[in-house]
């Protein structure tokens, strides 16, 4: 069945909240959903449930469901538009460490 195929595919993350004195799971792929746990488990099983309930009701209204970000492909290509005075700021320290432009990002972000 395609929705217990995709469960385990998809992104989590759980947090602890202290507002609501609980652990909070999310799903990347589906950021308008949570669920609330009393253990960092709990919260993670709650969470697959609910996308479970929500890919089940997405498929049943045939409206498109999410590709699990894991599953995806990525050319490695990203277009990135700054204002002159940051791009020559980047060419500046780019050449000060002897590298591209491209490289200097890089390493600044990964």
């Amino acid at each position: 069945m395609l929705n217990n195929r995709l469960i385990d595919k998809y992104t989590y993350r759980v947090e602890w909240s202290a507002e609501d004195n609980a652990h909070v799971a999310f799903c990347l792929e589906f950021p308008s959903l949570a669920a609330h746990g009393g253990t960092a488990g709990k919260a993670l099983a709650e969470i697959e449930k609910v996308v479970a309930a929500t890919i089940k009701w997405l498929a049943e209204t045939k409206e498109p469901i999410p590709e699990p970000l894991g599953l995806k492909h990525y050319k490695g290509n990203l277009t990135l538009r700054v204002p002159e005075e940051v791009h020559k700021k980047l060419a500046i320290k780019s050449a000060e460490n002897g590298v591209s432009i491209n490289q200097y990002i890089l390493a600044k972000i990964a």
